[in-house]
């Protein structure tokens, strides 16, 4: 029965008439001239007895259509189409399976699923190496057991009888580990070289790997693990092996955001008929459109430097689509706007100095070489808001107790006594701000220092865990050394009115297993970059003598 009229107008009745509209015939199929009569016979018994006159003049709509043009999927397959786009596209390549070795679970507890689709193999010899690592209240042994509660949960899932057939990774709620976890729960046939020693743990997963390359074949069979002479005792056995590079935030350091962006030469010949200008206070903003905005971030500082034409220094405030709004900033190197006494001596101090200053940024990271007045421009910054702008009560300043020779060992007295030694750059900069007042004489030095100190508390990060600052200014020097994890610990801290800066050399990361690319400060910067209460700043140039910077250069 066809469906009747359409109403004409909302809440209408239909009528007896609606209801007698004849059904809308279908098309008859066009058959060549020459087709047998047996094929014409066969569709007109297919077909309605009667053919409207639109028929034909669809079917010369088709044959006029241009053949660069796409057709119309027609009204029978568009339910299959609708089916086609809701599901779930998975990759079409075969999955692999991975073969992790201890250090890999010690690394990152959360390593078994981070491998999506993909296949996870544990050797035993893995799994007696894991317990082993369980005891102490180190990192590595946090990771041990948070490793074992994992494995422990995923198996409580599942009988022992699907241990064999494998544990999917996503029956604890990990939706991305789309692939399954196996145990060695037989003996594995291998041969590898004699001059391996067979009793040691990593040729025992040499081994399981070479066993599993003739089981699986050709299935792609790859070992992952952090230790690269073991990487190096795979690759010249033949196998396949990989560095774990899910903890990586970078590949190569050079990438890391940097917080400022060069506008090109022809920035004012293409963006310049679209430019909006208005004063606010001391500050002009420009409203600019053109090619140029997608590449910027919230809060990245941009500068116009050209032979003959006025420097623009300005600070990117807003972004929406391809229109940005910048504000320029506050020239600090000008003795009138001197921070307690100091000047910025370049470019990148300014950008840095004009976040340190403002009091909607509420994460600051100083990236930088030795000497480039890191620490400095974060305690001239300090305590003028807290002595003088009375914007925070104190200043909390902490590191990463990490030496760079051998360990001294236990050292005397309170908290603040034990991190003196490991503070020697804080005493060397509070002697520098001490002397900025020249016209307060002996005494009045005195006094100032005294009153600086009174305001400056040193903590160790071992006893940050569940404590809030509250209208603190906190400095967290030597951040390189930092994890990812501890990063997120300390950064968390911060309560209501609280400011935290972040300095650190990436190039001089004393800290053992920690890279450029998987350094917390670096997690911290490229996480937290167009954040509009975050900044960024790359000091490029040293300040500090003639002597550092060559010798930073050439050493």
């Amino acid at each position: 029965m066809p469906l009747p009229t359409a109403p004409t107008k909302r809440a209408a009745l239909l009528s007896s008439k609606d209801y007698e509209v004849a059904a809308r015939p279908k098309a008859r199929v066009r058959l060549p001239e020459d087709a047998p009569p047996e094929l014409n016979q066969a569709v007109a018994a297919q077909m309605p007895p009667t053919v409207t006159d639109t028929a034909p003049q669809a079917v010369s709509a088709q044959k006029v259509r241009p053949a660069g043009r796409r057709r119309t999927t027609p009204p029978e397959a568009a339910p299959v189409a609708k089916s086609v786009k809701t599901r779930q596209l998975r990759p079409s390549g075969p999955s692999k399976l991975f073969v992790l070795d201890t250090n890999v679970l010690l690394h990152d507890p959360s390593c078994l699923f981070r491998f999506e689709e993909h296949d996870v193999f544990l050797p035993m010899i893995v799994l007696e190496e894991l317990d082993a690592h369980k005891k102490g209240m180190t990192e590595v042994a946090r990771n041990g057991r948070q490793t074992s509660r994992s494995l422990d949960a995923l198996a409580d899932r599942h009988g022992a009888e699907d241990i064999n057939a494998g544990l999917p990774l996503s029956a604890t709620g990990h939706e991305q580990a789309r692939g399954r976890l196996f145990f060695q729960t037989q003996l594995l046939d291998y041969s590898l070289p004699t001059s391996l020693p067979q009793g040691k743990a990593d040729n025992q997963i040499l081994g399981v790997v070479d066993a599993l390359r003739k089981q699986h074949a050709p299935r792609d069979v790859v070992l992952v693990s952090k230790d690269i002479n073991m990487r190096v005792k795979a690759r010249a056995l033949g196998f396949h092996a990989d560095d774990y590079q899910n903890d990586k935030t970078l590949e190569d350091g050079d990438l890391l955001y940097s917080g400022a962006y060069a506008l090109p030469a022809d920035f004012w010949g293409t963006h310049g008929n679209a430019v909006e200008s208005w004063q606010q206070g001391a500050h002009t903003f420009y409203r600019v459109s053109g090619p140029t905005v997608p590449q910027l971030l919230i809060n990245q500082f941009v500068y116009f430097e050209a032979p003959g034409e006025p420097s623009l220094y300005a600070k990117v405030t807003e972004i929406r689509g391809r229109t940005a709004v910048f504000k320029t900033l506050r020239d600090f190197t000008h003795l009138k706007n001197a921070v307690w006494g100091i000047t910025t001596r370049n470019r990148e101090q300014n950008f840095a100095m004009n976040l340190l200053m403002d009091p909607e940024i509420d994460f600051v990271t100083l990236t930088g070489t030795a000497g480039t007045g890191k620490t400095l421009m974060a305690l001239a910054s300090g305590l003028t808001q807290v002595l003088d702008d009375r914007r925070y009560t104190e200043i909390i300043m902490t590191r990463a107790t990490v030496s760079v020779g051998e360990d001294i060992g236990f050292l005397p007295g309170t908290e603040e006594e034990k991190m003196g030694p490991w503070m020697g750059a804080l005493d060397d900069n509070l002697e520098v701000l001490g002397k900025t007042d020249t016209s307060a004489g002996e005494w009045g030095r005195a006094a100032t220092n005294e009153l600086i100190r009174s305001r400056i508390k040193i903590k160790s990060m071992n006893f940050m865990r569940g404590r809030t600052f509250l209208n603190k200014y906190v400095i967290i020097d030597e951040a390189q050394n930092l994890t990812p994890k501890q990063m997120k610990t300390l950064i968390t801290r911060a309560g209501p009115g609280t400011k935290i800066i972040c300095m650190g050399n990436i190039a001089q990361i004393d800290t053992p297993y920690l890279t450029e690319g998987s350094s917390g400060l670096t997690y911290a910067v490229d996480k937290f970059k167009g954040w509009p209460h975050s900044g960024q700043i790359t000091l490029a140039r040293g300040e500090r003598s003639r002597l550092a910077d060559f010798a930073s250069e050439v050493l």
